[in-house]
């Protein structure tokens, strides 16, 4: 049992981990963080959501055409729906807490391309997430010719923290440079795409840091508790 994590959280983190290879594992082994302090908070209703925003792109879609199911995921995530980044409360831990995020439409990059992603997979889009250092971003395959906001190899760059910004490479080391105050040349490393367990371990830090700069011990310990669990079933 662990000293700091409530335990629905380890317990659920711990089997959800079993399927993590997936995008559904992933989903709920990111739900399962939030159950720390969130205990109440039902993985089934959380899927439901997606499953809605998925039945409502799909039924907006009469086209196999990739660009034309992006068009309609975007026009339902960002200008229906209203997911972006949560600016004016950055730090607030809820931004990496799945059912808050899907509750308020506002949440950290990593949270909102996680959301992103099963969304988009949903409709038939492949995403990966893409672990560029201080902002998380998504890539969409899309194998059909388009705009400047191509990131090459058919990949096109998706930034849900700013409403679904569509970035070539030059783009996202314009945003790396932003948020993390360097310069970064365009190399491949910032564009390699994120493990799901690497996925976790960046939410895991996330939530460490905001606590620690809190004073909030035990829930730093509760998520370095998670993130052993997480190395330990590696």
């Amino acid at each position: 049992m662990p000293a700091f994590c409530r335990p629905i959280a380890y317990a659920t983190f711990a089997r959800e981990l079993a399927g993590l290879e997936t995008t559904r594992g992933l989903f709920r082994s990111a739900f399962a963080i939030s159950l720390h302090e969130q205990s109440q908070a039902d993985i089934d209703q959380a899927e439901a959501s997606i499953a809605a925003l998925v039945a409502t792109v799909n039924g907006r879609v009469h086209s196999s055409n990739p660009q034309a199911r992006i068009a309609h995921l975007h026009d339902v995530l960002f200008d229906v729906s209203g997911f972006r980044g949560n600016v004016d409360d950055y730090y607030n831990p809820a931004n990496s807490y799945v059912p808050n995020v899907l509750a308020t439409r506002r949440g950290l990059p990593i949270t909102l391309v996680l959301i992103y992603k099963c969304v988009a997979e949903g409709v038939g889009l492949a995403v990966q997430g893409i672990n560029a250092p201080g902002h998380f971003l998504a890539a969409v395959d899309c194998p059909e010719p388009s705009s400047s906001s191509r990131g090459g190899n058919g990949r096109m760059f998706v930034d849900p923290f700013f409403s679904g910004d569509l970035l070539d490479r030059q783009d996202v080391c314009r945003r790396i440079a932003e948020t993390t105050g360097r310069a970064v040349p365009d190399a491949d490393e910032w564009f390699l795409p994120a493990s799901h367990r690497q996925w976790l371990t960046r939410m895991l830090h996330n939530l460490q840091a905001v606590f620690a700069q809190a004073g909030r011990e035990r829930d730093l310990y509760a998520m370095q508790e998670l993130q052993e669990l997480l190395v330990a079933q590696a």
